[in-house]
């Protein structure tokens, strides 16, 4: 940038620097403590010395709403990034992210995150602690699984995860209760739905708790070891509607398709407590349909409304 930035516009609310083959961004910024917006895309950003040092202590900290640096070299989101807790947009699209840093969640005014196009592989849960945060956009990337925490982004109005790997949904994904827009492209489970069955046995603890807790055997905090009372109330109540039965650690995991706006079928993570809960499932080409998958669509119906464009093509 050059010298006497801040001198000859000291009131600058608006920077659009892109395209200009720019390897770093000097001093001068950080004396500019009106500029809102800073454009800095398709430049040569992203090694050592890119940013000036004390960016999340000047000013800049404070003012800055919009930054957009999409298409440099960032191998990593910058740790200063994440003192600009003003944000409001932030554009990382076609770096060479491999991750998103847990510390994310300290840009609480944050409503606009852009990081598609880079080699991100796992999101963290920490995301989820965005509360402001209304679109997401992580297409483009090699991420396989989503984390159910991302349901308590409660603000959301948009995610695109299209290209990537994903197999199955997090049946959580129901509760984003503002949803609009989910795009999933471009992935596994749209192309090619996946069966997944594990099970391990329980153990016989979790065989005794499965009793006391389905037979509702009478007991009081006095007549067990603190440890066996906490892990009674641990217990989850299987889904399945016909069984009534609770499990601790030992669960099926199962993807259980979910009809979206009557158009859409979704595979989402399903929990069982055994294998004979589950129900045969049936290929997307058949005419008929399961009892499980007929479960499914009641039980997503009333979310089904709250999607208004689920992009699968």
């Amino acid at each position: 940038l050059p010298a006497g930035l801040s001198q000859w516009f000291p009131a600058l609310e608006v920077l659009d620097v892109s395209g200009t083959g720019l390897a770093e961004m000097g001093t001068e910024l950080l004396s500019l403590p009106c500029l809102h917006t800073l454009l800095a895309k398709n430049n040569r950003l992203g090694g050592p010395g890119s940013l000036p040092k004390g960016l999340g202590q000047a000013p800049l900290a404070r003012s800055l709403r919009v930054l957009n640096l999409s298409g440099n070299r960032f191998s990593e989101v910058p740790p200063a990034l994440l003192q600009l807790r003003g944000l409001r947009s932030l554009s990382l699209g076609g770096n060479r992210l491999h991750g998103i840093p847990p510390d994310i969640q300290e840009l609480q005014s944050l409503e606009f995150l852009y990081l598609g196009g880079n080699f991100i592989t796992a999101i963290p849960p920490e995301l989820a602690k965005l509360p402001s945060l209304r679109y997401l956009v992580l297409c483009d990337n090699k991420i396989q699984s989503i984390p159910p925490q991302l349901a308590q982004l409660h603000s959301l109005r948009s995610l695109s995860l299209h290209n990537n790997l994903l197999t199955y949904l997090p049946r959580e994904i129901l509760n984003l209760v503002h949803l609009e827009e989910l795009s999933l492209r471009g992935n596994p489970l749209v192309v090619r739905f996946v069966r997944d069955l594990t099970y391990n046995p329980p153990s016989l603890q979790e065989l005794a708790g499965r009793t006391v807790k389905t037979r509702n055997v009478p007991y009081a905090p006095s007549d067990l070891p603190d440890s066996l009372v906490r892990y009674l109330s641990l217990a989850s109540n299987c889904p399945n509607p016909k069984c009534g039965g609770v499990y601790f650690d030992s669960c099926v995991r199962q993807i259980k398709f979910v009809d979206f706006c009557g158009k859409y079928r979704l595979p989402l993570m399903h929990y069982l407590c055994s294998p004979e809960c589950s129900s045969p499932y049936s290929s997307a080409s058949q005419s008929s349909t399961s009892q499980s998958e007929s479960d499914s669509e009641d039980e997503a119906s009333v979310a089904a409304h709250r999607m208004q464009k689920v992009l699968l093509g």
